[in-house]
């Protein structure tokens, strides 16, 4: 009889894990649709070794190529600054591997060393001529590798709120990303972690526009409903593990960087803290261009977005100087 009823309840309990389970796998597919017809793709496709990279690009001039951070894409920079800057640049702003429409090959480790090459053969699958890289958060680590292993693609880098070294506190604030398993990491993407992202998405992004405004439409124009999906969840908490690999080699090199480098940073930024990612690069960094804004958080291209054209624009002055000034007539080198 005891045998009886503990078989029964375990069949009920299997019923339930099993409802619960595709519960979550179907609220996964639906949410992630949704957001695919609420932000659908607008740009062009290209295959970099195995890695099909979304990218959008406006302008005729001298290039920049913008890299956005960890869980972001490209709508940061293209529906923030892109129509800010003035005549006579080429601005490129891709999906990174993994992140927006981008798609990252199955056996794509994330870490900085294979982004800052994926970016290199972009550059040169698009022909660019040796193109200033701005790079957002995480996007600055990776524009710090092409630096440092691939000096010679770009003319200099542009770095808004930079990850720039590996601290505890960053792994905390990321925790819930931070899943080494690659198999526990695709269980979590397809059943538990979209679902409760969607329940928590407001409060996460109002930390990390802190103490700016979230903006209205951030979902949207920010392109935010993008990273409300399986594989965009799997490429972030992928790029959050792969960071601390390869982060503390890089800045052992930072001091070898010859190219015009720009870092903007704000004093009020609650996910990476100036006094640690942006303050010591300042020694470390021969003539660094470095902006301090008071009160500025983590966003800044949202929040000032004429104050970051003005940064670039300036550092791009530096990067560009042997070329046609882009204000007056401009000729593409050959």
């Amino acid at each position: 009889m005891l045998v009886s009823i503990l078989s029964w309840l375990f069949g009920v309990f299997f019923l339930l894990a099993v409802l619960i389970i595709a519960g979550l796998l179907l609220a996964t597919q639906w949410i992630g649709a949704r957001a695919e017809r609420l932000v659908p793709p607008v740009g062009k496709f290209i295959d970099i070794d195995g890695s099909r990279i979304h990218y959008v690009e406006t302008g005729e001039g001298l290039p920049i190529v913008f890299l956005h951070g960890l869980g972001a894409q490209l709508h940061h920079f293209r529906d923030t600054l892109f129509g800010r800057f003035g005549p006579g640049y080429r601005l490129i702003a891709l999906d990174r591997p993994g992140a927006g429409y981008s798609a990252r090959p199955s056996n794509g480790t994330g870490r900085l060393p294979e982004q800052a090459e994926t970016v290199r053969r972009f550059i040169d699958a698009l022909g660019l001529e040796k193109p200033l890289v701005v790079g957002h958060s995480l996007g600055g680590a990776i524009a710090l590798a092409l630096a440092v292993e691939h000096p010679a693609v770009i003319s200099g880098i542009a770095l808004l709120a930079p990850l720039t070294r590996m601290e505890g506190s960053v792994r905390k604030k990321f925790g819930s990303l931070y899943i080494r398993s690659r198999l526990l990491r695709w269980i979590m993407a397809h059943t538990v972690a979209i679902p409760m992202s969607l329940r928590y998405a407001r409060p996460t992004m109002e930390f990390v526009f802190a103490p700016q405004a979230l903006p209205a439409d951030y979902m949207t124009e920010g392109g935010g409903w993008l990273g409300l999906r399986p594989g965009h969840f799997y490429a972030t908490s992928t790029d959050i593990v792969a960071i601390e690999q390869d982060l503390g080699r890089i800045r052992q090199r930072y001091g070898d960087i010859a190219m015009p480098v720009g870092i903007l940073f704000g004093t009020a930024d609650h996910v990476l803290d100036i006094g640690t990612q942006g303050d010591p690069m300042a020694s470390g960094i021969k003539d660094l261009d470095f902006e301090r804004v008071d009160g500025l958080g983590h966003m800044p291209q949202f929040v000032e977005p004429e104050r970051i054209v003005a940064f670039i624009e300036r550092i791009a002055t530096r990067a560009f100087s042997s070329r046609t000034s882009p204000h007056n007539s401009f000729t593409e080198p050959s």
